[in-house]
């Protein structure tokens, strides 16, 4: 990526739909989070590269580092390649003592070795998505849902009271569906 008098370099494609959405959501509160938000739905493999948040950083005169910090601080935001599906365990407290940590490990077993962006050995925050790019498997703090304990999102569809069993089997179908 190259530093222009424009801004960061991106398509003029790219840079007019980043100028539409910052046009579309000046002034409105959470314009920022709206922006980041249809940026990653556009990318196939929604994340948020980094040279549209320099751009939307560039545009609207908000610091480089607080965009970042935006898009760092929400789950949401991702900022690396995601797989085709996903598979997100909470790791709150009442999913914990149900068993989310053998969903993490059953799930991470059967997917195969991958690239992790945590810590490794730390279940607090993980993303790693397979070799192959079909599967993103991710862990969040909560997600509110504890009388449903053990919870998952899968493919962000929330999945309560989960055994590894029936999840293998989920993720089984979802990897023989055609693209």
């Amino acid at each position: 990526m190259t530093e222009t008098l424009d801004g960061p370099t991106l398509t003029h494609e790219d840079r007019q739909f980043v100028d539409q959405l910052i046009s579309e959501h000046q002034g409105k509160p959470g314009m920022l989070l709206s922006v980041m938000e249809k940026i990653q739905e556009k990318q196939p493999q929604k994340y948020l590269p980094l040279e549209y948040l320099e751009h939307v950083a560039f545009r609207t005169g908000i610091p480089v580092a607080q965009v970042f910090s935006v898009a760092t601080f929400f789950s949401l935001f991702n900022l690396k390649p995601q797989g085709r599906h996903t598979v997100c365990i909470c790791r709150g407290t009442a999913c914990h003592t149900r068993g989310s940590q053998r969903l993490l490990e059953s799930v991470r077993l059967q997917m195969g070795p991958s690239q992790a962006d945590g810590e490794e050995g730390s279940a607090d925050k993980i993303s790693s998505t397979t070799a192959d790019g079909e599967f993103t498997i991710r862990t969040v703090a909560c997600f509110g849902q504890c009388a449903l304990a053990p919870v998952v999102e899968l493919d962000h569809q929330i999945r309560s009271h989960v055994n590894e069993r029936a999840l293998i089997r989920e993720i089984e179908t979802l990897r023989h569906e055609k693209h």
